[in-house]
């Protein structure tokens, strides 16, 4: 991996320390430079989980991916930084059913500063833009959502976002330290199964400094705090069109 190809990617230009601060500042930088996306999913291009494959994607092609691309590369930069950062195994709360994913459903980190644990997440779209402390029934707030931390059972922590006093449940998680070709069943399956929410539309999605950009096959929404600011349907064939003007990155629809 080149670190400082990685870093420019994502815009980072900051001293490197291995502190919170820089964790901070590598994670929001991340969520802000590359999108969260199904693309490859819906051209038919398979997702292995090789860094290489994906580093040349999502750094050198300047493209996005979903959270097994994203959260592997991410820990693997944090790794040769210097970090104390692990892959974690996550069950994503599905609001259909009411229950939770399957082991392996999800991929987020665990990065350990001075004995502190924290969870990072830049896969997961929509979700906190800081490094949240595993530290259970407390508040933490990233500056524009709150969540909150508690024990699920004696195996996994339940992470809820907090949305007018109300819990609206994420995922569940542990600790236990995890390979990446773990998550080879689910990543397939997360691209073939039709019960996959990954198969049902293209998504590509980003923050931004104010807000967010999401295009999906037919929509483009462009939200400020919690106000729409640009709402558009279009036709799907003008997808790819959207993608390439909002996004300002090249979705060269290979690997």
């Amino acid at each position: 991996m080149n670190i400082k190809e990685y870093l420019n990617r994502i815009k980072y230009k900051e001293r490197l320390s291995l502190n919170f601060e820089t964790l901070q500042r590598l994670q929001k930088q991340h969520l802000l430079c590359v999108p969260f996306e199904n693309l490859d999913i819906h051209y038919s291009v398979p997702i292995y989980l090789d860094m290489d494959r994906i580093y040349h994607k999502i750094i050198k092609n300047k493209r996005g991916g979903f959270c097994y691309e994203l959260n592997g590369l991410f820990c693997m930069l944090l790794q040769e930084i210097g970090f104390d950062a692990k892959m974690i195994s996550v069950r994503v709360y599905n609001e259909k059913t009411g229950d939770f994913g399957e082991e392996f459903d999800h991929m987020a980190i665990i990065v350990t500063l001075e004995e502190t644990e924290y969870l990072v997440d830049v896969g997961f779209g929509k979700f906190s833009i800081s490094p949240l402390t595993l530290e259970l029934e407390v508040m933490q707030s990233d500056n524009c959502n709150n969540y909150i931390i508690e024990k699920y059972d004696n195996q996994y922590f339940l992470v809820s976002e907090i949305i007018k006093n109300e819990k609206e449940y994420k995922y569940l998680f542990s600790e236990i330290e995890r390979e990446l070709l773990e998550f080879t069943e689910m990543c397939k399956y997360h691209q073939t199964d039709s019960e996959s929410h990954f198969t049902q539309n293209k998504l590509s999605t980003k923050l931004t400094t104010h807000g967010r950009i999401t295009i999906t096959d037919t929509t483009l929404k462009v939200t400020q705090g919690k106000d729409i600011i640009v709402e558009k349907i279009f036709e799907s064939q003008h997808f790819e069109k959207y993608v390439k003007e909002w996004f300002n990155v090249i979705f060269s629809i290979s690997n």
